[in-house]
């Protein structure tokens, strides 16, 4: 039986989302917790690959067993778990339902503090250049008038396409002048969010204009491109699936 796992994380901590060599993973995490709850090997997949230090306020992994999973089930994984992981739900859903694959859309969030704070040190990235927001909102608003994004996207990367349908790209400003960048896709190249970010506090800056943006975009050249911003400030906020995934989700006591 497949089962899907809803959780979030603090992602600090960890070498990205999935398991490797040369670091601590959130799937590692995960998959040894359940191992030991269930007294079997379990192999997790998430909807998507989050890069080090990438945090996730909504994640979903799915998992197959041949018996149904213990009602203590989150009880004792979030028990097992660090702090800066929690699992949330379980449910089971259709043989074909894809944790990754079934997903229809991701939106993430980037946080950028216009002071040094250190109430969410590691959370948002400190920014406190001047920066013309109007203009980097006319900036975002032309990704949604393109779909190949190569140019956004770390250069050692195995896709057979650079192409991704953004469906919402723009920037909030808070009362307290701190930023938040929006931006929903059916799905996101590595490094794509945090490179795009950069070039726009480029445009930001008046070092590029919104024309040289565009340019950058057909160019599909990493080179022109601004340079990546750091991970702390990158959140996957939400994973969208068709409805019929959460048939027989009962939400967590």
């Amino acid at each position: 039986m497949r089962y899907f796992l809803q959780l979030a994380y603090r992602g600090t901590a960890y070498h990205g989302w999935q398991r490797q060599l040369n670091g601590l993973s959130v799937q590692e995490i995960i998959e040894t917790a359940l191992a030991t709850v269930l007294r079997q090997p379990i192999t997790i997949v998430g909807s998507g690959r989050t890069d080090a230090g990438v945090h996730a306020g909504e994640q979903f992994a799915h998992f197959e067993i041949d018996t149904a999973v213990p009602g203590h089930l989150l009880h004792s994984l979030n028990r097992l778990i660090p702090a800066d992981i929690a699992v949330y739900d379980c449910f089971p859903v259709r043989p074909d339902d894809h944790a990754r694959y079934t997903a229809t859309s991701r939106y993430y969030q980037y946080q950028i503090s216009r002071r040094k704070d250190p109430f969410r040190n590691g959370l948002v990235y400190v920014f406190t250049m001047p920066l013309s927001v109007d203009r980097m909102n006319v900036a975002a608003e032309r990704l949604l008038h393109h779909t190949d994004f190569e140019s956004f996207s770390k250069v050692k990367t195995d896709v057979r396409t650079f192409n991704c349908q953004i469906e919402q790209a723009y920037w909030e400003q808070k009362a307290t002048g701190d930023l938040i960048f929006h931006i929903k896709a059916n799905r996101f190249l590595r490094g794509m969010v945090r490179t795009i970010v950069g070039t726009l506090l480029a445009v930001g800056q008046d070092r590029l204009n919104v024309a040289d943006f565009d340019r950058i975009i057909l160019a599909r050249d990493r080179k022109l491109a601004g340079h990546a911003v750091p991970a702390e400030g990158l959140s996957l906020v939400e994973v969208d699936y068709p409805v019929e995934v959460f048939a027989n989700r009962i939400q967590a006591d």
